[in-house]
């Protein structure tokens, strides 16, 4: 008897998530995300499973509604419900914010998926240092 040799699963895309160290204190702005595209659905679950497990399980997702297209109020990831909640405000137009009951809350600069590398890098190297300002372009 021959068997089949077993083909490699497809590799996922790298992350493209870069967090600010831990500091004693709340902060600002707690890194930057690079999604690949405005697919919520397909995007918030590798970001969701790539975030540090100290951040515990994140519950609530706040994202602006104007940026990205409508979705479900909740959708499972990981055999976990997440609520996804919209607004719309001039402050939270590239961020997303990260909430896990019982162990805070993070927000994250949303870099748009078309950016270049050029572009996306120094936003992404700005918001892991960031520590007071949450106002981005």
């Amino acid at each position: 008897m021959t068997l089949a040799p077993i083909s490699p699963l497809p590799s996922q895309p790298l992350l493209r998530l870069r967090l600010a160290p831990p500091v004693g204190g709340p902060r600002a702005i707690d890194g930057a995300w690079w999604p690949r595209s405005y697919d919520l659905l397909t995007e918030l679950p590798a970001l969701l499973a790539g975030l540090p497990r100290a951040w515990g399980q994140i519950a609530s997702v706040v994202l602006n509604g104007a940026a990205w297209p409508p979705t479900p109020g909740r959708m499972i990831v990981a055999g976990r419900v997440v609520r996804l909640r919209r607004r719309r405000t001039a402050t939270a137009a590239h961020t997303v914010v990260l909430i896990a009951p019982g162990h805070g809350r993070w927000d994250l600069i949303v870099v748009p998926p078309d950016a270049t590398g050029e572009a996306a890098e120094p936003i992404m190297a700005r918001a892991a240092r960031e520590r007071g300002n949450r106002h981005y372009a």
